[in-house]
């Protein structure tokens, strides 16, 4: 039988309870990540840091520039091919997201920053190459 306590512990608001505070944007077109307060790991939509456990985490702002580590183009669930890539971010963490541009010029190491923060139809970021695209075929 479940009895009802009333001992539940509520997040007051404004603290640093590991969830993103989506209303400190002051743009709609950034990244929002965490940073643990304890030993600093920066993290994307986390609950616990994943090096210390730590739930102390603080809600920051990505400047928008990154680095391709893996591109790979699905052709699943979608009328034409499209990107999929996962972009480590400068502060440090992991983002999954489209990069625009031809699906064969998009390299892992390539340059991108942050075109639109939630693609409409994925909901995903949306980044653009910084360098030219087929650079290697000069």
């Amino acid at each position: 039988m479940y009895h009802d306590s009333g001992s539940a512990v509520q997040q007051a608001t404004g603290s640093s309870a590991g969830l993103l505070d989506r209303r400190t944007a002051t743009d709609t077109d950034a990244i929002l990540f965490q940073r643990c307060t304890w030993c600093g790991t920066a993290m994307f939509h986390r609950l616990l840091c994943p090096v210390c456990q730590g739930s102390d985490l603080r809600t920051e702002r990505s400047e928008g520039t990154g680095t391709v580590r893996h591109a790979t183009v699905v052709h699943r669930n979608t009328p034409s091919a499209r990107n999929v890539s996962l972009v480590e971010m400068a502060e440090g963490f992991v983002v999954r997201g489209r990069v625009m541009g031809p699906l064969i010029g998009i390299h892992s190491g390539d340059r991108v920053r942050l075109s639109t923060a939630q693609d409409p139809v994925r909901g995903e970021p949306v980044f653009q190459l910084l360098d030219e695209p087929y650079r290697a075929w000069r």
